[in-house]
């Protein structure tokens, strides 16, 4: 069975069904219904066969590799699906089967303002050219599918193009996704210059002949390019506009799956195309991860609306991830393998869980903002009573993304920390500084994350609603829950069950050239882990019969306490006042104080605004305090770069005069100035 489901044809059969699916879409395009139930039945299907294929690759263990004909020199089709290509081409076709179910019901609300047919179109491209991505085994291929699915990805954010922040996000995403890619082609070609290949073989084989200083601009500038797309800081200022613009269901894909293809590349790099790393690869990652998982949660923070708070988690998260990979990174430049794969493994796991929390929490904004018509969580109050089952779905996302027991955030940045203080154990000073700060980093983000869910899901879900729109939503259709309801049963499933998961990614960790199958840690079944030989262990399903256990004590204890008290029931006693949405606290009042307390970093604005019964301003009518950041990366990274390309735009426009003759003098300078230089290459 397993040798048909891997089989070339089977490979094939499946991106084209996603191409099926996107040509057939705007064919469909006059009928609203058939569009939608077209392109993202298509999209089910290949997603569900794209499951089966990787799966067998991960259970099976082999390497299938095939490739078409191309009459370009140095292009060739090919693909090879090693268990870290099989373990990415899992994540992103499981992501894109619920994103698709929930988007049957969803993107009802474009019937008859945007085309349905458009949305299949660039929808399934989008997912195929993930699953390409993350497959390719030839460079010049693999920046082909990069680049379709970076485009894709920019019609879809653009998708609603009538509001003008959305295409502003579009334009920026689009710079800085080029710009990305002009990193990564040098990246490549520094690679063929080193090896005379595209082919990632063959460069595997010979970047060993490479020299240092060829190794590390390699690195710098993939992790420049592939940054970009992953979104850590400061390269992340296109992915809190973007990911809001585009549908919520896209906007789940892009920020679970896509941006995980730049940590795939990086992971491919370092540990399977390098024949050996730098220790301060490692350590900048690292530093990397830690400002990028604080500072994410900080902004997110101050965010009032919901997918951009999202997004920013986003940033945090892979600050996290970066956590994992940095100290995989130190690890294996010493020769620890084992220790290398133990953080390696944490980083994918972290992955994997980032994508299912981050996806269903995406889902779960995506209905109330279209029950609500608003992404304003000041908007919001009182969901809980209209749509319980969509708020009870947005509390787990909420507690496994703040890393609570027994969901399956919590297993994986456990199993981060851990290898955080094996660094702290093993190392020089400089080196422990790091791994301490790291530690204090991920600490500090994992309190801020709750609070900041706390803040999310308390605003959004409690109290009453502040709005008229709040007060008259709806719950979501069928489709939509059934989709949460999936990524939901994942994300506990994941936790409950993270010792027989980490056992399959401590293979795919150990599969890597620079981890020589080492192993991660000790799972034991569904029972335990134990990692570095009983430094740590842990058993998710005792966690979760202890938690089940004290919370029954605590409600037998009240329970047998109260039991003789009599309870009356009234009316919450409010000063004499009638209760009002105005008496709940706000999203801007419940993070104040933490933003305060961080004014330096973030350099916060505030503004007040009061509306008074009188002209002589004695008597305030209602007030409104309006609490924002200054974006100092714009300001002090990017305005500048601007600048200074307009300069030298400015500077060019003198070059291109529109003579004739000035252009015939620059082509006789060039063939002189290319005489010149081939003259004195030639060995005499």
């Amino acid at each position: 069975m397993t040798d048909f489901l891997t089989s070339p044809g089977v490979f094939y059969a499946i991106l084209a069904v996603f191409a099926i699916g996107a040509a057939g879409a705007p064919a469909l395009g006059r009928s609203n219904r058939a569009a939608n139930f077209w392109g993202n039945g298509l999209a089910i299907a290949g997603s569900l066969a794209g499951l089966a294929f990787s799966g067998a690759v991960l259970i099976d263990g082999r390497t299938p590799a095939f490739s078409a004909d191309s009459t370009l020199p140095l292009l060739s089709f090919s693909f090879r699906l090693d268990r870290l290509s099989a373990f990415f081409m899992a994540v992103i076709c499981f992501v894109a089967l619920l994103c698709s179910v929930y988007a049957l019901g969803y993107v009802r609300h474009y019937y008859g303002k945007y085309s349905l047919g458009l949305l299949g179109f660039f929808y399934n491209i989008f997912i195929a050219s993930m699953i390409v991505v993350a497959t390719a085994h030839n460079a010049l291929f693999f920046l082909i599918a990069w680049e379709v699915m970076s485009l894709a990805s920019y019609f879809l954010v653009v998708y609603e193009h009538r509001e003008s922040a959305n295409v502003r996000a579009g334009s920026l995403y689009l710079v800085m996704t080029h710009a990305g890619t002009a990193f990564i082609i040098f990246s490549f070609l520094l690679m063929h210059q080193a090896t005379g290949s595209f082919d990632f073989e063959a460069i595997a084989g010979g970047m060993a002949q490479a020299s240092p200083l060829a190794r590390n601009a390699i690195f710098v500038s993939a992790l420049i390019g592939f940054g970009m797309k992953a979104g850590f800081i400061p390269l992340h200022i296109w992915l809190p506009s973007a990911h809001p613009a585009a549908p919520s269901h896209v906007s789940a894909l892009m920020s679970g799956v896509m941006i995980k293809t730049g940590i795939y590349m990086l992971i491919r790099i370092c540990f399977g195309i390098m024949p050996a790393v730098s220790l301060w690869w490692g350590l900048l990652i690292i530093a990397i991860g830690a400002v990028s998982s604080l500072l994410g949660v900080l902004y997110a923070l101050s965010e009032h609306d919901l997918k951009k708070l999202l997004a920013y988690h986003s940033i945090e998260n892979i600050g996290i991830i970066l956590l994992g990979l940095g100290s995989a990174l130190v690890f294996s430049s010493l020769g620890m393998d084992s220790l290398a794969a133990l953080a390696l493994a944490a980083a994918l796991f972290h992955t994997v869980n980032h994508a299912t929390f981050k996806a269903l929490l995406f889902l779960g904004a995506g209905s109330v903002i279209a029950a609500t018509h608003t992404r304003n969580i000041e908007k919001y109050g009182g969901l809980i009573k209209r749509m319980p089952q969509t708020a009870l779905f947005f509390l787990i996302g909420s507690m496994a993304i703040s890393a609570l027991p027994p969901l399956n955030g919590f297993f994986s940045e456990w199993l981060t920390f851990q290898a955080l203080f094996q660094g702290v154990n093993a190392f020089d000073v400089t080196t422990k500084i790091v791994f301490i700060l790291a530690i204090g980093s991920l600490a500090f983000t994992s309190g801020l994350a709750a609070a900041c869910f706390v803040k999310a899901f308390g605003v959004t879900f409690l109290a009453r609603p502040r709005s008229n729109d709040a007060s008259q939503a709806k719950e979501s259709e069928i489709f939509p829950r059934l989709a949460m309801a999936g990524l939901a049963a994942a994300v506990i499933g994941l936790g409950l069950f993270s010792g027989r998961f980490l056992r399959l990614l401590s293979g795919v960790a150990g599969s890597l050239a620079n981890t020589h199958n080492a192993a991660a840690a000790d799972a034991a079944g569904f029972s335990s882990v134990s990692v570095q030989n009983g430094f740590a262990q842990i058993s998710m399903p005792a966690v979760f019969i202890a938690l089940g256990l004290a919370a029954a004590a605590i409600a037998m204890a009240v329970f047998l306490w109260t039991r003789r008290r009599r309870v009356l029931t009234g009316p919450t006693w409010d000063c004499g006042a009638a209760l009002t949405p105005r008496m709940e606290i706000t999203a801007t009042g419940f993070s104040r104080s933490i933003i305060t307390v961080s004014r330096r970093v973030l350099r916060p604005r505030s503004e007040t605004e009061i509306e008074y019964h009188d002209a002589n301003r004695y008597f305030p009518k209602a007030g409104e305090v309006t609490m924002g950041l200054h974006d100092i990366y714009r300001t002090y990274i990017y305005r500048p770069l601007q600048d200074l390309t307009t300069v030298v735009a400015g500077l060019m426009t003198r070059v291109q005069s529109g003579n004739i003759n000035a252009y015939i003098l620059y082509i006789l300078l060039t063939l002189i100035g290319l005489l010149f230089f081939l003259g004195s290459s030639i060995p005499s």
